[in-house]
């Protein structure tokens, strides 16, 4: 995209993750030509509406069209389901015409006709597309229940005997999925710092604002420093492409999001507690985008046993 069309497109992005979210937000970004700018240009579009989204704390149905994007089928209407939490695995088991699901989707996808499920065969990895009236569906409601995460179960799905049958990468749908998720923490993570920073510009205490305080200016620069390397770690998978830097960048973003969290925590102190306050929102949010597939705990473990099995570092990214 050249400059203005990228600035027409990012403001638009920007008024609606704003002022919309759910089926709303979806709408818009119909309206907006978000699935043919990824189409077009996938780290612009997909960079641009994770993170506005990660700060205005909405909610759509755009990580499903990533992974179908991914898939190589970004032009289905049909949203992929994505695995259960803190889990990466295939959300579909196919043997002889049953299909097994076990996954997640997100509300506005849960009320589209068909859904897009990547299942593992005896000798492939393929999507089919089932009506979604055919998949049992209940409400996530945990931690963050405003994200509308949806289970999808279902069992001896007779449908597919007829589908059209997809050979796909599911390593490759992961890898970007993780790349939009890193970019919407990175988008919750700025949304805490500013309304720490902000807090800290107007508590006065003995006399002067508590962002003059040394222990409060440590841990707003050490917020700072982890949400611009997290931001520097997705440049890299970007630039990379590969599924192990895209690992080691939602990796971070969880880790940096997490302590950001703490860190605005502390610093905000009894309001920020408080359901009043917003800081609640974006703390659950981050909880939740960090364990859709793989916390950072979980994908680092991973990445360091398949260190010590293969007994080799991955490539050094190009400076």
């Amino acid at each position: 995209m050249d400059g203005d069309i990228l600035d027409q497109f990012v403001r638009g992005l920007r008024h609606a993750t704003e002022h919309q979210t759910g089926e709303a937000l979806d709408a818009a970004l119909e309206e907006l030509g978000w699935r043919d700018a990824m189409a077009h240009d996938p780290r612009v579009a997909i960079s641009t509406l994770f993170e506005l989204q990660g700060r205005a704390n909405a909610t759509s149905s755009a990580l499903g069209h990533v992974v179908a994007h991914a898939l190589g089928l970004g032009d289905e209407p049909a949203t992929a389901v994505l695995s259960p939490i803190g889990q990466w695995h295939l959300p579909g088991a196919l043997a002889d015409h049953h299909l097994r699901v076990d996954g997640l989707t997100t509300r506005p996808a849960s009320s589209q006709d068909s859904t897009l499920v990547v299942a593992s065969t005896s000798e492939t990895e393929i999507a089919v597309t089932v009506p979604t009236s055919s998949l049992r569906l209940r409400q996530v409601v945990g931690v963050d229940p405003d994200l509308g995460l949806v289970q999808v179960t279902g069992e001896a799905i007779g449908t597919t005997a007829q589908s059209e049958k997809i050979p796909v990468d599911w390593a490759a749908a992961v890898a970007l999925g993780r790349l939009a998720l890193g970019h919407e923490l990175v988008g919750a993570s700025r949304t805490m710092l500013e309304l720490a920073r902000q807090h800290a510009l107007d508590r006065i205490q003995f006399g002067r604002p508590i962002a003059s305080f040394q222990a409060i200016r440590h841990r707003l620069a050490e917020t700072l420093v982890g949400i611009e390397m997290a931001e520097a770690a997705l440049d890299a998978a970007w630039l990379d492409r590969s599924t192990d830097t895209a690992a080691m960048a939602k990796a971070v973003a969880g880790r940096q999001a997490r302590t950001t969290a703490r860190h605005c925590q502390q610093v905000l102190a009894g309001i920020g507690f408080t359901a009043e306050h917003p800081l609640h929102c974006s703390i659950r949010r981050t909880l939740v985008l960090d364990g859709i597939f793989g916390t950072a705990a979980s994908i680092t473990r991973a990445q360091g046993t398949a260190m010590i099995d293969s007994r080799a570092l991955p490539p050094l990214l190009p400076l």
